[in-house]
């Protein structure tokens, strides 16, 4: 479970961010961010990988079924097998997170060949 303090970026903050970056209005913002995850959606559901360059990578997994357990009652419970997504952060956005590491990632990036 999360921690209710923690801060998040929620979809209407993004929302406000495009409209400010792109210098488009509130209405057309959310309609841009609406087409792209519509297109995420879509891609995931016909089993398509979804990539986008600097950020990470889309995908389905297959899960097994399994028997868990009703925390409540502690009774078995079947739990049927299911497609869950599952993203996979790229090289340049771990190295972002993990700090000192991520900046030779980056100069590795973006030195000349």
């Amino acid at each position: 479970m999360s921690d209710p303090t923690t801060p998040r970026l929620t979809r209407q903050e993004l929302i406000e961010q495009i409209a400010v970056v792109s210098e488009v209005s509130r209405k057309d913002s959310q309609y841009i961010l609406d087409i792209i995850l519509e297109s995420i959606v879509r891609a995931l559901k016909t089993g398509d990988r979804v990539e986008i360059r600097g950020l990470g990578s889309f995908r389905t997994r297959q899960r097994r079924s399994r028997i868990g357990r009703n925390p409540r009652t502690g009774a078995r419970v079947e739990v049927p097998a299911m497609r869950v997504a599952y993203f996979k952060p790229s090289k340049k956005l771990a190295a972002l997170l993990n700090g000192s590491a991520g900046e030779e990632v980056l100069a590795a990036e973006t030195s000349p060949r």
